[in-house]
């Protein structure tokens, strides 16, 4: 059956109302433009003929009341169809504080956008005929109260139900944390780690069996696109830092059966009181970027002295700004032999050492997956 359609995707939000932005001299989000950011974009994506929105987490600045009640109330101004997934500052604490929302109370705010059953932190919406959403909850407690990435064993097997039931539909899953890697060994870096789901390889499993191509992430504020065995994790970087991006697709599936994803990247360029925003936000990015550096060059697996790390560092400034951009490439000759290979695998580089620089704008064919 043929079927054509378009989205968008804009993730990591940030939102902060300004009487309610608390500041930190490392931070990396400028949240200072999370709500001008938001209104360019959506100032955007209302000329665009969309059939829906999706937002994959971190929608707020840390989860406080005034802001989860602003977006609720804008996005229900949209003329399209809008789908919500919380991230971890979105619900980072169990019960509710002076400052956050509960866990349990994110549903409530939402229940016009994913969540007609406000009891329950995930959802499934068939979004078109023969397109089904399916919006999961990453974010865990564990007994000390520690936030954690995780898909419960009861969301398993809602899930699992769920795509049995799904017969021809196609499926698009949305969900906070990654579920593929997007940098070298991502599930096992120390820095990594906790942006990934833990039990990523279950849930793969799982998508693997019922033929699921397309996942659609956030979190990790980067632009990326990763691949294992025919599921797609599509990350996008957060509207409150270097490039302040956010994506269109244009889905499509001929009378064959043969389907492509279109994707097409743009960047907030510029809002009030921030003229010169990409430039802005990538300087305060370079500038925050030492003690993340040293961290990232003394800790595995590079494991270099403090003092050495200290020579490197500074021709690092934009490293991270790089790969959040997306389709990074990077050599660094005058660095040793091992940090300058290790510097090169954050490179989008496919596995026979040719640059592939499918991040941003690109199209792909959605191979069938093998159940």
């Amino acid at each position: 059956m043929a079927l054509n359609f378009r989205f968008a995707v804009v993730s990591d939000l940030h939102l902060a109302l300004p009487h309610t932005i608390w500041d930190h001299p490392s931070r990396f989000h400028l949240v200072e433009v999370s709500i001008p950011a938001f209104e360019s974009v959506l100032e955007h994506l209302t000329q665009l003929d969309l059939d829906f929105l999706l937002l994959p987490g971190d929608l707020t600045q840390h989860g406080e009341p005034e802001n989860h009640l602003w977006l609720q109330a804008r996005l229900s101004k949209l003329p399209f169809p809008v789908y919500v997934v919380p991230g971890n500052h979105d619900v980072p604490v169990l019960m509710a504080d002076k400052q956050s929302i509960s866990f349990a109370d994110f549903p409530y705010y939402y229940r016009k956008f994913g969540y007609d059953n406000p009891e329950q932190i995930y959802y499934t919406h068939q979004v078109l005929p023969g397109v089904r959403l399916i919006g999961l909850n990453s974010n865990n407690f564990n007994e000390q109260g520690q936030q954690l990435g995780h898909l419960d064993s009861q969301q398993l097997s809602w899930l699992e139900d769920v795509l049995a039931a799904t017969n021809d539909e196609l499926v698009l899953l949305m969900v906070h944390h990654n579920v593929v890697e997007h940098i070298p060994q991502q599930s096992r870096h120390p820095m990594g780690y906790r942006y990934m789901l833990d039990n990523a390889p279950q849930l793969l499993s799982l998508l693997r069996k019922y033929g699921v191509k397309l996942v659609f992430t956030g979190h990790l504020h980067v632009q990326d696109i990763a691949c294992s065995d025919g599921v797609y994790d599509i990350t996008t970087g957060s509207l409150v830092s270097y490039p302040h991006p956010y994506r269109v697709f244009e889905f499509r599936r001929d009378n064959y059966g043969r389907e492509w994803l279109q994707i097409q990247s743009h960047r907030v360029e510029s809002v009030p009181d921030f003229p010169n925003l990409q430039q802005l936000s990538k300087q305060w990015m370079g500038d925050r970027s030492f003690p993340f550096l040293m961290k990232f060059l003394t800790h595995p697996p590079l494991n270099l002295p403090s003092a050495e790390a200290e020579e490197i560092a500074p021709s690092l400034r934009d490293f991270w700004a790089t790969i959040a951009d997306g389709d990074a490439i990077f050599d660094y000759p005058q660095f040793p032999h091992k940090v300058r290979r290790y510097i090169q695998a954050y490179g989008a580089i496919a596995k026979c050492g040719t640059p592939h620089l499918i991040d941003n704008n690109s199209t792909l064919l959605l191979e069938k997956i093998e159940k």
